[in-house]
């Protein structure tokens, strides 16, 4: 199985559009596992929920993060800014009756979601196992807690990392170890790792190869969308990868 990973997307139209196209051109993808934060910074979450709920790839997870449960709730304390609350506030605001089914039906709320694929172990978490949508998992953390995954995909901190961590098991066939790969995919609409890029993953379960994969998107046509409604910051740092 080719499994296409996606996370924050952030309401960036153009961006979603190119990795899909990608997707489809240049990779033989199954499935795809959504990893939560598809709205708000950018002016097209209407526009990119449409897009995913008409996407081709069947869903082994579709799970919110911290900005679809800020915008459903209508709980803003967890921004660290004020120009982040006002622009959820401002995504809440415009959102379609479509949109509101989709973020209310049709992903997790748990912020987290575990599954098979193949006979391994999935877990999918929008941040981590301590804070499932506002802390992430970052290389050089103790990931004790994951022993039991063979595979955990994760969001939020919007930096690509691939890494594979040894536990000690009793297994005497693999030397009493036990092996898990954490795929966090960056952020598809709002890169900060000074990448302006796409950004995404895909797995093949069979070899255990990872892609880490990045494509350039019409910036400056995403940030003619940008009209005053929110803080210019999140138009400008489309250029820098911030």
């Amino acid at each position: 199985m080719r499994l296409l990973i996606l996370s924050d997307i952030h309401g960036n139209q153009a961006a979603l559009q190119k990795v899909l196209d990608y997707a489809a051109g240049m990779l033989q993808v199954d499935g795809c596992a959504l990893l939560g934060d598809i709205v708000d910074y950018g002016m097209h979450s209407n526009e990119v929920v449409r897009m995913l709920h008409g996407m081709e790839y069947p869903l082994v997870c579709n799970i919110r993060g911290n900005h679809e449960q800020s915008v459903i709730m209508e709980d803003y304390g967890g921004f660290s800014t004020e120009r982040g609350k006002r622009c959820a506030e401002y995504t809440h605001s415009i959102l379609s009756f479509q949109t509101w089914q989709y973020l209310e039906n049709e992903m997790s709320d748990s912020g987290k979601a575990e599954f098979t694929i193949e006979g391994k172990k999935c877990l999918a978490v929008h941040g981590s196992l301590k804070d499932m949508y506002w802390k992430s998992i970052k290389p050089g953390q103790d990931l004790g807690e994951y022993k039991e995954y063979d595979y955990v995909f994760s969001g939020h901190s919007h930096l690509p990392h691939f890494m594979e961590e040894y536990y000690e098991a009793n297994a005497p066939l693999f030397r009493n170890r036990k092996k898990t790969l954490f795929i966090n995919p960056g952020s598809v609409g709002q890169p900060r790792n000074l990448n302006p890029m796409a950004q995404f993953a895909v797995l093949d379960t069979q070899s255990e190869e990872v892609w880490m994969k990045k494509v350039s998107y019409d910036i400056k046509t995403e940030q003619e969308a940008y009209k005053g409604q929110v803080d210019k910051f999140y138009s400008i740092r489309l250029e820098n990868g911030v």
